[in-house]
């Protein structure tokens, strides 16, 4: 058995492993794009191995359906991440706080959509995929980055499941993007054989299983108690949120009820 079909069943194996944690743990309810993630990466790395053995000629096109597709659920997963880490105030914030974080993600995806453009680079891979997968990637990372950093002011614990599914995204976009860029540099790959190139590809498959087995980790443990976001943060949420009247009203009251507790009539 070589590693790459050893790559591939230990993935569908621990893919697996971590839709049942989902599916025992209860997780899928809270967090349901992310379940359904998880069982379209088993199916579609399976419909991928069987299609590119029957029609390998048309591996770029099978290839570019699923990173759409990837990219796509991806999208609705960093959403879905962000309004769950906004959950302690989920009853106080405005109705369209959900579009204005989708907005937001989109715009992000589409500046590095822009700025990742694989035809600025003078080399002979210019296809649509790697377009896909670099943009996908340096999102991923980015997310995880700024959810990392920002974790103390939100409230968050590398316990809480939304900082777990972005690191385990983080894990494996790092290795992905390192491989990209290799790919992309001029000064590379003219340079590197296809075994080299192979390395890679089994260095950024290595790191997904690797992400996969953090989260059934991740997911085989009690899920901790969300903390209360301290009042500071609370009220700045509101305001970023577009509810700065509604806070603005709150504060006011309480600091009224203050004046009549201090000067009772």
């Amino acid at each position: 058995m070589t590693l790459d079909t050893a790559l591939f069943f230990v993935g569908l194996l621990a893919e697996a492993a971590v839709l049942a944690l989902l599916l025992f743990r209860r997780i899928y309810k809270t967090l349901p794009v992310f379940s359904l993630y998880l069982a379209w990466s088993i199916i579609n790395d399976i419909g991928v191995f069987l299609l590119i053995r029957h029609f390998p000629d048309k591996d770029l096109q099978i290839y570019l359906i699923s990173y759409a597709v990837d990219a796509v659920l991806m999208f609705c997963i960093l959403i879905e991440i962000s309004m769950s880490v906004l959950a302690p105030i989920r009853n106080s914030l405005p109705r369209w706080t959900g579009v204005k974080v989708a907005a937001l993600v989109l715009c992000l995806c589409g500046i590095v959509w822009f700025f990742t453009n694989p035809a600025a680079y003078d080399i002979p891979l210019k296809q649509p995929t790697i377009h896909v997968q670099l943009t996908t990637a340096i999102v991923r990372v980015l997310y995880f980055v700024v959810l990392a950093a920002l974790s103390q002011f939100l409230s968050l614990s590398w316990r809480d499941r939304e900082l777990q599914i972005a690191t385990g995204f983080g894990i494996y976009s790092i290795a992905s993007l390192m491989m990209q860029l290799v790919t992309l540099n001029p000064n590379l790959w003219p340079s590197m054989t296809q075994a080299q190139f192979h390395i890679l590809q089994e260095i950024a498959s290595t790191s997904y299983v690797l992400s996969l087995l953090y989260w059934a980790y991740s997911f085989a443990q009690a899920e901790a108690e969300r903390r209360e976001f301290t009042p500071q943060m609370h009220d700045l949420l509101l305001v970023l949120a577009g509810n700065a009247r509604d806070t603005r009203i709150a504060m006011a009251s309480s600091q009224g009820s203050k004046s009549d507790r201090r000067f009772p009539r």
